[in-house]
């Protein structure tokens, strides 16, 4: 398993959304390596409340990951960094031998639970992203970290 996994729920994005994702993750450094997986959305058309709705699919979430995984939850009301910060944050997590998993959410957000299980809680933008975006973004800004680690000259102040 790589040492960095996104974790989104929702259908197979877009063909564009794919190939960004793809091309950034293929850039990473070997000490950075990244897997996307995708998470099966509980259906909506089902009758089931909500709160049912967003356990379930973060129980599948949960099935995804290795135990003792650390959970970094993409959400609104999370925390912003600049690129520098979390290039720093990015540096730690990697000192770790504990994998870190992004978790993007479906339409509906995430799992409460599964939120508060997240040793952080991390906004990629103020702006709300359709999902395939964000997951782009999210690939984008941690290859512009990496990159940054690595001494690359992508990143420019």
């Amino acid at each position: 398993m790589a040492r960095l996994l996104i974790v989104a729920v929702g259908a197979k994005p877009s063909a564009w959304a794919q190939a960004a994702c793809a091309e950034y993750l293929k850039r990473m450094p070997r000490r950075c390596a990244t897997q996307l997986l995708m998470v099966k959305a509980e259906p909506r058309a089902s009758g089931k409340p909500l709160a049912r709705l967003l356990a379930a699919e973060g129980l599948r979430i949960r099935e995804r990951l290795v135990r003792g995984t650390r959970l970094v939850a993409l959400d609104e009301r999370g925390r912003e960094f600049g690129t520098l910060q979390f290039a720093a944050q990015l540096e730690r997590w990697l000192g770790d031998p504990v994998p870190t998993a992004f978790v993007i959410g479906g339409a509906d957000g995430l799992d409460p639970a599964l939120k508060k299980e997240a040793s952080l809680l991390l906004r990629v933008s103020a702006f709300t992203l359709p999902h395939a975006l964000a997951q782009v973004v999210l690939c984008e800004q941690l290859y512009r970290a990496a990159s940054l680690l690595e001494g690359h000259p992508y990143h420019r102040e």
